[in-house]
């Protein structure tokens, strides 16, 4: 059975034995507001495998940079501002594209009637 990225679906029991760290390394990283698990209605903390990248990229910092944890909520605070203005200028990119070339787009009716529906597809 496949999950999705976000998906919480681990324990922290089992988090912590992939990683090879005790799971009050975990507790403290929430404490801390690294990471932030999803809670069962039992309040039990379950991880995405989104939660398991981050949590490896903070021992990254940790361990093999010798980041504090000061550091590592800096560090990714800044990545997460990256990644949206990597994707702010890809949604950019795509409509100067669309802008510049508009013979790469032509009108499709997908609906016949007194009002017909027209889409702009872009061609491939």
């Amino acid at each position: 059975m496949e999950h999705s990225y976000d998906e919480p679906v681990y324990l922290i029991s089992v988090v912590a034995k992939v990683l090879s760290i005790h799971p009050q390394t975990l507790r403290q990283y929430e404490k801390e507001g690294l990471v932030e698990p999803s809670r069962t209605d039992g309040k039990m903390r379950l991880y995405s495998q989104k939660d398991i990248d981050r949590i490896k990229m903070i021992l990254r910092l940790t361990r093999d940079l010798g980041v504090n944890l000061a550091g590592v909520d800096v560090i990714l605070k800044l990545k997460t501002k990256i990644d949206e203005f990597e994707n702010t200028i890809e949604e950019l990119r795509l409509e100067l594209d669309r802008r510049d070339n508009p013979s790469k787009s032509r009108a499709v009716v997908k609906h016949r009637s007194n009002f017909d529906l027209i889409f702009l597809e872009k061609m491939k």
